[in-house]
């Protein structure tokens, strides 16, 4: 059945496209094949998410999936190979529809509209915190990871574990970022993933994440992907191999977890 998702009278004035969503939505949930649709709610508008959960007798946690530009939960690049693939390693996945404007919108398009993903992503965390999971990371794609920094700027990570960004400080051309990560607010471990093949400005963040990397505790890192451009197509296995192995080391190690539930 297709979910009804917009409700009368939101509680806030949006700005995104809900229309597109909509249709969005409509042909997102007829072509899921793993997983289960869930309707969250943020700030009186209802919103598509797709839960799975983890395929292992000792689940390790949950994550979290905010898609790149103008998608949706389950798009072929990135997120749905993500959202499909980390149950089997232990980890339920989340992944969710975050705000969307015309196919055509650009970066600063879609700058005012970041705010709007913020109580998205905390009724994310109250769903899987409602399932019982307490260990949560948060994996952004793309603009997904601008979204998720104005969550991070407002709300502060501490109900993260660890947070992973793919494609970090993706803009359009001439198009610089209007203003930088609050990179000082991330505490939790975090995992930086690029592809060798990535956009300028894509490369360009990794090389001024290194210093911000290095002053971190030794499970921050960043890492490139061999081939892979900003959308890893024809390189998925390895982007999930990149990330669980990164996860591993933290909740995995001889002794104790490094993360915290």
């Amino acid at each position: 059945m297709v979910l009804a998702l917009l409700m009368a009278g939101p509680a806030i004035t949006w700005s995104s496209d809900l229309d597109r969503e909509q249709r969005l939505a409509d042909q997102t949930v007829d072509a899921i094949l793993d997983g289960d649709p869930v309707s969250l709610t943020a700030d009186g508008h209802k919103f598509l998410g797709i839960y799975t959960q983890s395929e292992t007798d000792v689940p390790l946690g949950g994550v979290i999936i905010l898609h790149g530009r103008g998608t949706h939960p389950d798009w072929s690049q990135v997120a749905g190979p993500l959202r499909t693939a980390l149950p089997a390693h232990g980890w339920a996945t989340l992944s969710l529809q975050m705000p969307v404007l015309e196919k055509d919108a650009s970066y600063y398009d879609y700058v005012p509209i970041f705010h709007e993903a913020i109580p998205r992503i905390e009724a994310g965390i109250h769903y899987l915190h409602d399932q019982g999971i307490k260990r949560i990371v948060l994996i952004a794609h793309s603009c997904g990871v601008h979204m998720s920094m104005a969550w991070l700027e407002q709300q502060g990570d501490a109900q993260l574990a660890a947070y992973i960004g793919i494609g970090m400080g993706a803009t359009d051309y001439q198009q610089p970022m209007r203003k930088p990560f609050p990179m000082g607010r991330l505490q939790v471990p975090f995992l930086n993933i690029h592809g060798s093949e990535d956009y300028p400005a894509v490369q360009r963040t990794a090389e001024a994440f290194k210093s911000i990397v290095e002053e971190r505790n030794d499970y921050s890192t960043q890492l490139q992907v061999p081939g892979a451009d900003h959308y890893f197509g024809d390189y998925e296995d390895e982007l999930v191999e990149v990330i669980v192995n990164w996860l591993d080391g933290l909740v995995r190690p001889v002794g104790a977890d490094l993360i915290r539930d």
